[in-house]
């Protein structure tokens, strides 16, 4: 049995739940999102809790039951609180602004890089910190993926855009003169 697909998932004050056949709907503070259920496994409410069970016991369901559970509880906690990333830009001459719902980045390309942020994130911008939020877990580690990738940080001085807890693994480089 799957340990995480077995615990419950507590509801909070302020977060309503619909359940439809193969779908959840959760409703909160923050917005609506929305799954849909595998076929291996259905839900149960009871007062403040929601119990993830599985139909069968065949290899697919138990693949499935504790990644159903944590999807449905990242959602509870998406509508309730939201998540967010925070990415740091590092480099001498790298700038980041915000422009409505567009970063506008300088990362030491003969050009200024423009991403658009996707409906449903926000983005707030500290001096060279960026931290990018929103209600799904997903689409905010994706959006801080995509942002990453634009100028991934290099080995020796560290230059680019890495998360805040990151840590580069620096190299030495060249060491001078070959003796000999």
């Amino acid at each position: 049995m799957s340990r995480i697909g077995k615990s419950p998932i507590k509801v909070p004050s302020g977060v309503n739940i619909s359940i439809d056949g193969n779908k959840v709907t959760v409703n909160g503070p923050k917005g609506s999102l929305e799954l849909v259920l595998s076929p291996f496994v259905k839900v149960s409410q009871n007062e403040d809790q929601l119990v993830v069970e599985r139909n069968s016991e065949d290899a697919e369901a138990q693949a499935k039951h504790g990644l159903m559970r944590t999807l449905i509880a990242n959602m509870i906690h998406g509508v309730s609180e939201g998540f967010t990333r925070e990415l740091e830009v590092n480099g001498v001459g790298f700038r980041v602004s915000l422009a409505g719902t567009d970063l506008k980045m300088n990362l030491g390309y003969s050009h200024e890089v423009v991403y658009k942020l996707p409906e449903g994130i926000t983005a707030e911008v500290k001096q060279n910190n960026i931290k990018i939020g929103g209600i799904s877990k997903q689409k905010v580690g994706q959006v801080a993926s995509e942002i990453r990738a634009l100028k991934k940080p290099e080995p020796y001085k560290g230059k680019g855009i890495k998360y805040v807890e990151e840590r580069i693994l620096r190299k030495s480089g060249k060491s001078g003169k070959e003796a000999g």
